[in-house]
């Protein structure tokens, strides 16, 4: 088993690969407003969870999901949602990926995905290229909670206090890339509780139920005690997450 797999069998039980609830999702979803019959990518969609949510409550939407990964049920997901006519799927590294049309997009999603891109900066460089002028971007970005976090959180994730941004920080680094913040939402306790236990109960299960032998068994078993001392001795509490509708601020 490697990583993809494991993180898809994580995901099972939340396919949001992020700490934020469908309620949640939603909602940055109907901020994010595309323009009406827009063009939608989503950089590193994973297993698409937010652009079948976008396309089911908008029908005058097209799409298209970029990983390197992507989810093995991703067709049969997007017909159950009735939303398959609407939406491609590109096996790519998001980073390097371009459309075959040169077309930007009306809306650019990127949520969790940072690191396909080096880190924010890079990520807020390549939704950039991607975006029309005067559209709108979804970003959801780990942050501290805190400007000096425990060495216990730092261990747990191998990052410094630079590594990563806090909220009051992340805010002018979006401004010197053109951006402007016009919503966002802050992933509570609760998201993120639920998030983490989905992720090792989801592993546990699979163990119980549908490892095919004992090597597999005992790596989704370890995964799962893995991740969950990081999270509940190292980064709960500490480690945030922000999703933020971007509006482009350049000047015409």
């Amino acid at each position: 088993m490697n990583r993809d797999e494991i993180s898809r069998i994580a995901h099972t039980d939340h396919p949001i690969a992020a700490p934020v609830d469908v309620s949640s999702a939603r909602r940055l979803l109907a901020r994010l407003d595309p323009a009406g019959s827009g063009r939608v990518v989503d950089l590193g969609c994973g297993s698409g969870a937010w652009l079948l949510e976008l396309l089911d409550s908008r029908p005058d939407l097209t799409a298209v999901g970029v990983d390197t990964a992507l989810h093995p049920d991703r067709d049969a997901r997007a017909r159950r949602r009735g939303v398959a006519d609407r939406l491609s799927w590109i096996e790519a590294d998001a980073a390097a990926w371009s459309p075959a049309d040169g077309v930007p997009h009306d809306a650019v999603l990127c949520v969790g995905a940072s690191h396909a891109f080096g880190g924010l900066s890079g990520t807020l460089v390549a939704i950039r290229r991607h975006l029309r002028p005067g559209g709108r971007a979804l970003l959801g970005e780990m942050i501290w909670e805190h400007p000096q976090p425990s060495r216990a959180a730092q261990e747990a994730l191998d990052a410094r206090p630079e590594d990563l941004p806090t909220l009051s920080q992340l805010l002018p680094i979006l401004e010197q890339h053109g951006f402007e913040a016009g919503y966002a939402h802050m992933s509570s306790a609760q998201e993120w509780d639920d998030y983490e236990w989905s992720w090792t109960g989801s592993l546990v299960a699979w163990a119980e139920r549908e490892a095919s032998n004992d090597a597999e068994r005992e790596q989704a078993l370890a995964a799962a005690r893995s991740h969950r001392r990081q999270w509940i001795d190292g980064y709960r509490g500490e480690l945030g997450f922000v999703t933020v509708v971007l509006h482009d601020i350049r000047t015409p």
